[in-house]
């Protein structure tokens, strides 16, 4: 199999062929990085092409995984003279039925991510027509595949993948031979889909899609995967069997395809996940601990009752001659996850603190949680919130978006109407809220499926969500005084897809900071939010904690990363573990339940359709039963945290 390596930061200690995966794959630290390699390498094709007066042929995808590939190709063609002129390009996909100028078309995204950037000519690029009569479908894709076929081929495919392992809309199921034709798509897909539609029953039932057939016969395929959301598709595509349940898995049969990785979507690879089956390594102290805990839960043994034959049998004999006997591993590792416990996430006044998660001193803090949204700090970390205020720490809350987008048009209306009618029976007049209510009215009641909220009814949604948040914070104890609604810029566009990072943003979050002082920042961790607003969320915190680290009182503030509905850390990352009784699950329940808008039916369910509060619940028993099955104390439930280091 030919390989094809960019340059990357991968350790050369690891060696391209010591692997488990069965393609060639390359990690970078960040989708950015990864994103530049990957322009340089299609800018060298294009003017390779030119040099030889041929045409390019690329293959181009949708999706959040290559934008920031096209925006580094438009700053190359804006900064560097990289033209497009000789570029001739196919799209893997496009919804069906959709209008071109739709919001959700692929036509629009490609135009405003790429093509009228760039000097392109229209005539060169295509794209799947979702306005097609269904009768006319397979005949288009016949000529689309032709039109390939006459031009020599795709050079270049660019790829991204699915949850279930699909490239293009090749679902589960389709065939290495499969055709460019109209398919019907994943329940997972349109799940996946449906924030940008603004539900489930508004997206796409169906797609045109380029077969695999097509996709297999690219001269080069490169696929781009970002985030630990894709990492077990990511391991099961490269390391796994080739399978038709995995479409992307039949890329391991392409004599030039490369994945190109984050180290998120990688994290889960053999070779990265378990260093010690490919390689001897260093022993570190954090690999120590992940190994060690990784093999008493494959083994399915309290830590201190590991043996040596588990080691030497697991591939672990170099651990066990460095470190061992297995006694004496298992006795530190099985401490420092005890020394993670504590029923004081501010610290226990007059306390040795020196195997604490904590700091004693001061023992009356000062506490900032940052929540994305205004439940995320009662869903994750509702435990931890409400026994801060019981210990007497001053606790803020920063609210850091309105959340708005994620509240039902009924919701909004019922919230409206209550004004009106609290108006008409105190004899309140007000002409201006039943303008409002009837403007809302005749909006809402015609509203399309993909347009966005006026400015007034974006308003209202957020007001509901303000007093959900201060419904909760004034259950768990917060004075008013202390809930602080930011309501960053870069959120308040009315629509799924988010402004990047500014300069607005990050201002907003240091003045916060810099206005409380505080001993310990709480933020979201969360970047498998599959929305991308917890990660924009926690870039401001980041950016504001290096921006303001040279202040006096920054040296005594400690920052800790909690996650949220998606995702929990792994066990061998956990530095501190607050556990929870039966009574204060359920206290967190209640607290929970004041966000009404986000019950029975939640707009951006994601793919889990359990609530909110059962998805915390069951997180939080699955990490406290961990510590359990390792042979730690038994409670009811636990909430997790990981240190951050600035």
């Amino acid at each position: 199999m030919k390989r094809v390596m960019l340059k990357s930061n991968i350790d050369k200690a690891t060696g391209f062929e010591k692997r488990f995966e069965n393609i060639g794959t390359v990690v970078f630290e960040t989708s950015s990085e990864a994103s530049v390699a990957v322009a340089k390498e299609i800018e060298a094709l294009i003017r390779v092409k030119q040099a030889q007066k041929q045409p390019c042929i690329l293959g181009l995808a949708t999706g959040s995984s290559p934008k920031g590939l096209y925006a580094e190709l438009v700053r190359l063609h804006k900064e560097e003279g990289l033209s497009f002129k000789n570029v001739i390009s196919f799209n893997l996909d496009e919804y069906y039925p959709m209008e071109p100028d739709s919001v959700n078309s692929y036509v629009r995204f490609m135009q405003e991510q790429l093509f009228n950037h760039v000097d392109i000519l229209p005539e060169n690029y295509h794209i799947p027509d979702g306005t097609l009569p269904k009768a006319a479908i397979a005949e288009y894709c016949d000529q689309y595949e032709a039109k390939i076929k006459a031009l020599g081929g795709i050079d270049l495919q660019i790829l991204g993948i699915g949850g279930n392992g699909h490239i293009g809309f090749n679902e589960s199921g389709s065939l290495q031979n499969s055709k460019t034709r109209l398919v019907a798509l994943d329940h997972i897909t349109r799940v996946a889909a449906s924030g940008d539609f603004a539900g489930l029953d508004n997206t796409p039932r169906t797609a045109i899609t380029l077969g695999v057939k097509k996709i297999m016969e690219a001269k080069r395929v490169i696929l781009l995967a970002w985030g630990e959301g894709k990492s077990n598709i990511i391991k099961a595509s490269t390391e796994g069997e080739v399978t038709s349940r995995v479409p992307a898995s039949y890329l391991q049969e392409h004599n030039n395809a490369t994945f190109i990785l984050d180290k998120a979507a990688a994290s889960k690879l053999t070779r990265i996940n378990t260093p010690w089956l490919v390689e001897k390594i260093e022993w570190t102290d954090k690999l120590i601990r992940k190994a060690v805990l990784s093999l008493a839960l494959h083994v399915k043994k309290p830590i201190l009752m590991l043996t040596d034959a588990d080691y030497i049998e697991n591939g672990m004999s170099d651990l066990l001659a460095d470190a061992g006997p297995a006694y004496d591993i298992n006795i530190k590792i099985f401490n420092e996850l005890q020394n993670t416990i504590t029923g004081w996430p501010g610290g226990k006044p007059n306390a040795d603190d020196s195997k604490r998660p904590e700091r004693a001193e001061p023992a009356k803090k000062r506490v900032l949680i940052f929540s994305p949204h205004p439940d995320d700090d009662i869903i994750s970390m509702g435990g931890t919130f409400k026994r801060l205020v019981e210990q007497g720490h001053e606790v803020h809350v920063g609210y850091q978006t309105s959340g708005n987008i994620a509240v039902a048009d009924d919701e909004a209306l019922r919230f409206a109407n209550f004004v009106i009618d609290y108006n008409n029976r105190f004899g309140i007049e007000s002409k201006e809220a039943e303008g409002i209510y009837k403007r809302a009215v005749a909006f809402l009641k015609n509203k399309k499926s993909s347009e966005i909220d006026t400015e007034e009814v974006r308003y209202i949604k957020g007001l509901i969500r303000k007093g959900e948040a201060r419904a909760t914070c004034h259950f768990v104890g917060v004075p008013e005084e202390n809930i602080h609604f930011m309501e960053m810029p870069f959120y308040e566009t009315g629509a799924i897809k988010k402004n990047p990072i500014g300069v607005a943003d990050i201002k907003i979050t240091m003045d916060l900071i810099d206005r409380i002082k505080p001993h310990q920042i709480y933020a979201a961790g969360d970047l498998a939010d599959p929305h991308g607003t917890h990660k924009v969320c926690l870039d401001a915190v980041f950016a504001a904690v290096k921006e303001l680290k040279p202040k006096k009182f920054m040296k005594d503030c400690w920052l800790w990363l909690y996650r949220g509905a998606w995702q929990e850390w792994g066990i061998d990352e956990i530095e501190m573990a607050v556990p929870m009784g039966p009574d204060q699950v359920l206290e967190k329940r209640k607290g929970i339940f004041k966000h009404q808008s986000q019950k029975d039916g939640v707009v951006f369910q994601g793919t889990d359709s359990r609530e909110f509060w059962q998805r915390a619940e069951d997180r939080n028993k699955e990490t406290a039963d961990l510590y359990d099955v390792l042979g730690l104390s038994h409670y009811a439930a636990m909430e997790a945290f990981v240190r951050w280091h600035y």
